[in-house]
């Protein structure tokens, strides 16, 4: 990890920031990293003790504000988000990452704006690329760093995408299994996530869309 960005506990006044945090989905315990070289402040939910040799399931999520917090269909991100946290509760050990990582890496405004080219016709990755942006502009090795603060080494990942599980690895996180996550699927996001199985490699296939 030595060649990775530093990140810190967020501290204020010598007061941690970490803290009990009670959810729908049971008794979660919250810390705050932040990213010094964007300013980002990044999210970690565990369930249970973290540490040990056995894989943790973990979900690495990527802040989507339509999705997580507006319940917007266009996307599989908010069901995604209630997924992991009810699949970590039923194994009663694990934990959630919550990157700001808005519109695969873009931002919300230019997130929006490729929305707009959406709704002219364009598919999701298209968007981006008119826009001059990546098709996904995500980099982990700060999951990786959170994951190390952690002392989570070994991990069982829940993603469709595997470019987020050789990320993972290429920082020294030995994923030991893909946990699908194929979730909420709808009329609004349906040509959406076709477009990440055909376009994008996610590991979704045609029949679970129907």
């Amino acid at each position: 990890m030595d060649n990775l960005d530093k990140i810190k506990l967020v501290e204020s006044d010598s007061v941690p920031s970490e803290a009990k945090l009670p959810t729908s989905f049971g008794d979660f315990n919250i810390r705050v990293f932040h990213e010094e070289s964007t300013g980002f402040d990044h999210v970690a939910l565990t369930l249970g003790e973290m540490g040990g040799p056995d894989p943790v399931l973990i979900r690495v999520h990527s802040e989507c504000l339509t999705g997580d917090a507006f319940t917007s269909l266009r996307c599989d991100c908010g069901p995604q988000l209630q997924a992991a946290l009810r699949a970590i509760q039923e194994r009663g050990w694990g934990c959630l990452l919550y990157l700001r990582q808005e519109g695969r890496g873009i931002g919300l405004h230019a997130k929006i704006q490729a929305y707009r080219l959406q709704d002219l016709g364009a598919d999701t990755l298209d968007a981006n690329l008119m826009l001059g942006h990546p098709a996904d502009g995500r980099d982990y090795k700060i999951a990786a760093l959170m994951l190390d603060s952690l002392k989570i080494e070994s991990v069982s990942l829940l993603t469709n995408n595997p470019n987020k599980i050789e990320q993972l690895q290429s920082y020294g996180i030995n994923v030991v299994e893909r946990v699908p996550l194929i979730v909420g699927v709808g009329d609004s996001n349906r040509s959406y996530l076709e477009t990440k199985a055909e376009r994008m490699g996610h590991s979704i296939d045609s029949n679970q869309l129907e």
